[in-house]
């Protein structure tokens, strides 16, 4: 594994962005692709997940070639952790270049905190979608009806406590998005995440299979794994995220910096596909081919019609709850869910500073600095003519169900302002 300084990836990553600026100063408007990228090919893990769908669709729909890049590969990883190891490999060593990925990871791999303290530095090229997670509840709690007010577990786990049994929340890795989305949920409805519960890993695909043998009591992850649980009447969804904090940002495509520094026309060429599927798979004329494209045997290997109902907005919460065209559906392309906004990636690293998976006295803005590609984004939608290209890299105060607020400018008010957080 090759050891990098904080000098030298600020140089790569300075030198993949004028690269790029360098090449496209040469070349007419357009003709980038053109000009060929310098390989034709990456590989690129994905977890069967719906959010994953646009470098699929970019595959399946030919995407990848149109932008001189047929010979990507797009790999199903077993778990984050193993997506994780592929990329510090990367195809060098038999492993992936990049992957559909939780957003947090592509930092603690930079910052080494997940890499046995060797970083492994990563570019943040798009996000991939805005909502469409969930958290869920075993059937045991289905008396409790409990929803977006998490406080109404607060004593049956405190019972289970008691009698020395902790109540088991599962989550897809330490530090990722669906570990913050429960650990928010919990702690705005008095539940200590770290005291109170105890939290356990399991890979998105395997936590209907866990829940059904009894190994939790509550999980979150994404689609279509809490629409698959109602199906099977295993649980119910307690929640949808985007209930939480509305828009929210979730998976991102993140290349290793190394590739992109050294292929920067070949990593434009890739975020062009993803960008252009994303358009097609967010589209509502296009979400049943989606579902019956993502379902089959090589990707999700699920039922089309765990996967339909919800990325069409169309929720069973298994509750007795039906929701029909939910404005919290899955958001690909539509309210600039692909531009990756440099304060949630800020919120992300705040969030983690508040659990102790990174430390306190990490400079947010300047590892978000050295992370986010957003740069890279804003040439690649200059290439595919894209006109609503965000003025600012902040989406501004974020404020979320519980009334709390964040501010990209001030992350420690924010945290200041959080009653139950690793120091208290």
């Amino acid at each position: 594994m090759a050891t990098y300084t904080r000098r030298r990836f600020l140089r790569t990553v300075s030198a993949s962005a004028a690269t790029l600026a360098a090449a496209r100063a040469l070349l007419p408007h357009g003709a980038l692709a053109a000009a060929g990228p310098e390989v034709n090919s990456a590989k690129l893990g994905f977890i069967a997940l719906t959010d994953s769908s646009p470098l699929i669709i970019a595959k399946e729909k030919g995407l990848y070639e149109k932008y001189g890049v047929g010979g990507v590969e797009v790999l199903k990883q077993a778990s984050w952790g193993a997506t994780r190891d592929n990329l510090v490999l990367g195809s060098a060593g038999n492993g992936i270049d990049g992957a559909h990925i939780l957003t947090p990871m592509p930092y603690f791999m930079t910052l080494g905190t997940i890499t046995q303290g060797t970083p492994v530095p990563m570019t943040i090229l798009c996000r991939l979608n805005l909502d469409g997670q969930g958290i869920s509840v075993a059937q045991a709690y289905a008396d409790l009806k409990v929803g977006t007010d998490a406080s109404a577990l607060k004593e049956a786990f405190a019972k289970k406590k008691a009698e020395g049994a902790m109540a088991k929340v599962a989550v897809t890795f330490p530090g990722g998005t669906h570990d913050l989305w429960m650990r928010y949920w919990l702690a705005a409805g008095g539940i200590d995440p770290d005291k109170d519960v105890e939290t356990i890993v399991v890979p998105p695909p395997q936590m209907v299979a866990n829940m059904k043998v009894g190994t939790m009591d509550a999980f979150c992850v994404g689609e279509p794994w809490n629409a698959q649980l109602v199906s099977q009447g295993i649980g119910y969804s307690a929640v949808t995220t985007g209930e939480l904090w509305s828009k929210h940002p979730e998976k991102s495509l993140a290349l290793r910096s190394d590739f992109v520094s050294q292929n920067p026309k070949a990593t434009e060429a890739i975020l062009m596909a993803v960008m252009e599927a994303q358009q097609w798979a967010d589209a509502d004329a296009n979400k049943e081919e989606l579902a019956d494209i993502v379902s089959k045997r090589q990707w999700f290997n699920v039922k089309k019609e765990d996967i339909l109902g919800r990325l069409k907005g169309d929720i069973d919460y298994g509750n007795g709850k039906t929701v029909s065209a939910s404005p919290h559906i899955m958001k690909f392309w539509r309210d600039q869910a692909s531009f990756p906004f440099k304060s949630h990636d800020a919120w992300f690293l705040a969030e983690n500073i508040r659990w102790g998976k990174i430390k306190s006295d990490t400079d947010i803005s300047t590892v978000v600095g050295q992370v986010n590609g957003a740069e890279l984004w804003k040439a690649a939608a200059k290439m595919l003519g894209v006109v609503d290209i965000p003025a600012s890299d902040s989406r501004g105060v974020e404020t979320f169900f519980d009334g709390k607020s964040f501010d990209p400018e001030n992350p420690k008010a924010y945290l200041d302002s959080l009653a139950i957080k690793v120091s208290a």
